[in-house]
């Protein structure tokens, strides 16, 4: 089996979220089961120079973009046994940032028509092409209205997983013909809202459509997830399947992280507690072992949760003998308001606005617990993340938190969770962590659950298998 997974960033090269996590770790974990899978990428100017020494010019071809005829350089690479195919075009990837320019629809409506016309340069012909969000949703509907009959180009499947449905590629029609190279009878493939809507695009026009978790795929098909797309969801509901992502076991990996203060396994996990007095130091908190670190990593926006947290912050900080610690940028008013609390609890708050991602790892490896409050979450990797290093997680149960953490209460769960989006309920599940924190030996056992937690791909690459042969039998 062939797979040919199409993303707008993918790990080593380039990563601004969890979609280049998961297209840098998801193709390796499916070559290691014997899947031909290969990666095709923008790129992207700002891919540092020590990378792009490593790749070997194929060939260049034209891609049509409309009425007009656009260069595309086929350059190829080969990381972790995997063969990515980097695309290049300056006009479209010679930018400072990779998403929020002016003409992102037409630049990745170039790429997702590259992805296509590639084929027969690489020779390397899919039976299924794995896309991702919607930056490269328009290459099952490009395959289905112009590609599909052509020679060489029989038979491929087309997948479209969901990484965030709030981001969804919404453009006015004027862009149908001249810009994305459509014809009025396509119109009603992309059409959402009298808009051209590329993740609608893709919907309709791939043969399966995956979320990155089971609980998300049921939550999109609610109006207070959908972000709008509800309706055409519950039409292609039979399309519609969610698979856990998995995390870089190797990448974090308490027992060789580089990044952390001491290495620790789950074998031998008394080097926690260094890492612990370590971090204390690192961010100006009294180091105590007795007195139990919160923590939390993530963007400053609303749909983390944030409010909860604003909500109760000072409650929880006055009446409890805890020490908080945050990393993260985003609002404003999130990074005013820790700030804010930080001065009022001296001593009590370590804050950090910007992420570093050296630190990320030495909260996660020397934390108590990690607080996710999210409002959303499609998967969330960091209470993966948090797990692996030992560090029991809070949730509240939505999306991949929900499919991932089960509650400790029945004492089998490997963190705490919460069900609904209210700030006292959030403060009493983080108080029932405390008490857990304060039985020694129940918490001693209740860590060593989190070390040996197993969110490895192997798990998730699996589930793509099958689903990937379900496909192929349609």
């Amino acid at each position: 089996m062939k797979v040919l997974y199409a993303a707008s960033e993918a790990l080593p090269f380039m990563a601004s979220g969890g979609l280049g996590d998961v297209a840098g770790s998801l193709p390796q974990a499916l070559r290691k089961r014997l899947i031909g899978c290969r990666i095709v990428m923008p790129l992207y100017d700002t891919i540092k120079q020590e990378l792009k020494d490593t790749m070997k010019f194929v060939t260049h071809i034209s891609v049509p973009v409309s009425w007009r005829r656009q260069y595309c350089g086929i350059f190829e690479a080969k990381v972790g046994g995997v063969i990515y195919y980097l695309l290049d075009n300056q006009y479209y990837f010679k930018r400072d940032t990779i998403y929020g320019q002016y003409d992102d629809a037409e630049r990745f409506a170039f790429f997702s028509r590259a992805v296509l016309e590639i084929l027969p340069h690489i020779g390397f012909k899919p039976d299924i092409i794995h896309c991702n969000d919607w930056q490269t949703a328009l290459t099952p509907v490009y395959y289905s209205t112009m590609y599909a009959d052509k020679p060489g180009y029989e038979n491929i499947k087309t997948a479209l997983t969901i990484h965030n449905i709030q981001y969804q590629g919404v453009y006015g029609k004027e862009i149908l013909t001249d810009v994305l190279g459509f014809g009025e009878e396509h119109f009603s493939l992309l059409e959402y809202d009298g808009c051209v809507n590329f993740m609608k695009g893709g919907i309709e026009c791939a043969n399966k459509v995956t979320t990155v978790s089971p609980s998300y795929a049921n939550e999109i098909l609610d109006p207070w997830y959908s972000h709008g797309l509800d309706a055409i969801l519950h039409e292609r509901k039979y399309k519609l399947q969610g698979i856990l992502n998995g995390i870089d076991v190797e990448n974090y990996n308490p027992e060789t992280d580089e990044r952390i203060f001491k290495n620790y396994s789950a074998a031998k996990p008394q080097n926690k507690k260094k890492n612990k007095a370590a971090l204390q130091e690192l961010m100006g908190l009294p180091q105590r072992d007795d007195v139990p670190i919160i923590s939390m990593v993530t963007r400053l926006v609303s749909h983390k949760g944030l409010d909860l947290v604003k909500a109760v912050a000072d409650e929880l900080l006055s009446t409890s003998d805890v020490q908080l610690v945050i990393l993260g940028s985003g609002d404003w008013q999130y990074e005013n308001f820790f700030k804010e609390l930080a001065s009022r609890h001296s001593g009590k708050v370590g804050l950090w606005i910007g992420f570093v991602p050296d630190l990320a790892q030495k909260i996660y490896a020397g934390s108590d617990i990690f607080l996710m409050p999210s409002k959303s979450e499609p998967c969330g990797l960091s209470q993966m993340v948090a797990l692996r290093y030992g560090t029991v997680p809070i949730v509240r149960e939505t999306g991949g938190l929900r499919d991932s953490i089960k509650d400790s209460g029945d004492g089998e769960g490997n963190g705490f969770t919460f069900a609904n989006y209210n700030a006292h309920e959030m403060l009493y599940t983080i108080r029932r962590a405390l008490e857990g924190y304060a039985n020694k030996d129940g918490w001693k056992m209740l860590v060593q659950r989190a070390l040996e937690s197993d969110f490895s791909w192997g798990r998730s690459a699996n589930e793509y298998i099958r689903m990937y042969k379900a496909m192929l039998k349609e």
